[in-house]
């Protein structure tokens, strides 16, 4: 199961706090000015089954109006040259088979410049510049990812087998009827899907993939020397997205990540210390920080 023992270590936490210059140590100074690849995960907007508490794995179930609304609002707040999502910087984007993946994708305004490899399900959202770019170089202005768009099943939500479709309500009922204990998918998978050992084997293998492809030649280097992208963007399903970030940092899933994501949400993967060693879940940081200085420098 634990595939990835030579590059997980105990989970860290990182936080925000480093690149406040109020509290910044001289290490931190030069630490900050290093690179950090990171690991963007967005759960699928708003689906009926999400809004009805039904457990949807292989079923392939569209985003609501309002899933699609608040998935465009998404993109404008957190993809753009300034913010969380830099689309210049992705290296490589993968999505899940299902359409509601794949829909949420289109609504992000990544500007994607290679053809998305599916049939369109609906208009694609236009791109995000960004917000203030004065004193930001052309290259930085032009919105738009050249990341290729992966379709792959590693990413495809849990299979819930005999309980697809089904709310946790209903499971609990059947299984007191059938004289069975409490069911806990992290512990117990679901009878005729997937295991959690089967879980983690696919993931394990997706997070090997993203550290040796695209993290390992960028991490610890000074920003401005990697001349390729770095980050990765996954958008995908609730459980298997909790279950990336566990892995991520090298919980055993069947303990429960005790994570929560949102229908719509987006979450962040990273490393402490600049270090490939040391994977760490991102719980804030200062998105802009970047931005600022080369504002500041171009007033100079």
């Amino acid at each position: 199961i634990d595939a990835l023992e030579d590059v997980v270590k105990p989970p860290l936490i990182a936080s925000g706090n480093r690149f406040d210059n109020k509290t910044l140590h001289p290490s931190d100074s030069i630490s900050a000015k290093m690179t950090t690849p990171r690991v963007f995960i967005i759960r699928h907007g708003e689906t009926e089954w999400s809004l009805n508490g039904k457990h949807t794995g292989r079923s392939d179930i569209p985003l609501t109006v309002n899933g699609e609304k608040r998935i465009r609002a998404t993109g404008k707040a957190l993809v753009g040259a300034d913010r969380l999502i830099v689309p210049k910087n992705l290296a490589h984007i993968y999505v899940s088979p299902r359409k509601r993946a794949q829909r949420t994708l289109e609504l992000l305004g990544l500007g994607c410049k290679e053809p998305i490899p599916w049939h369109q399900h609906g208009d694609i959202a236009a791109p995000n510049a960004g917000g203030d770019t004065v004193g930001v170089g052309e290259e930085e202005q032009q919105p738009g990812t050249e990341a290729k768009i992966e379709i792959t099943e590693a990413v495809r939500e849990w299979d819930y087998g005999d309980y697809e479709g089904v709310t946790s309500r209903e499971i609990r009922e059947r299984r007191e009827e059938k004289g069975q204990g409490e069911w806990d998918i992290w512990r117990d998978g679901c009878p005729g899907g997937e295991s959690p050992q089967q879980i983690t084997a696919r993931l394990d293998e997706l997070i090997s993939d993203i550290r040796h492809r695209f993290h390992s030649h960028a991490i610890g280097k000074p920003k401005g020397t990697v001349n390729e992208p770095f980050d990765v963007l996954i958008v995908a399903h609730g459980h298997i997205l909790r279950a990336l970030a566990g892995r991520w940092v090298g919980r055993n899933i069947a303990d429960n990540p005790s994570l929560i994501l949102e229908a719509g949400g987006v979450g962040t993967l990273s490393y402490e210390h600049h270090n490939l060693h040391e994977p760490a879940i991102l719980l804030g940081g200062a998105f802009m920080s970047d931005v600022v200085e080369q504002v500041e420098e171009g007033k100079s």
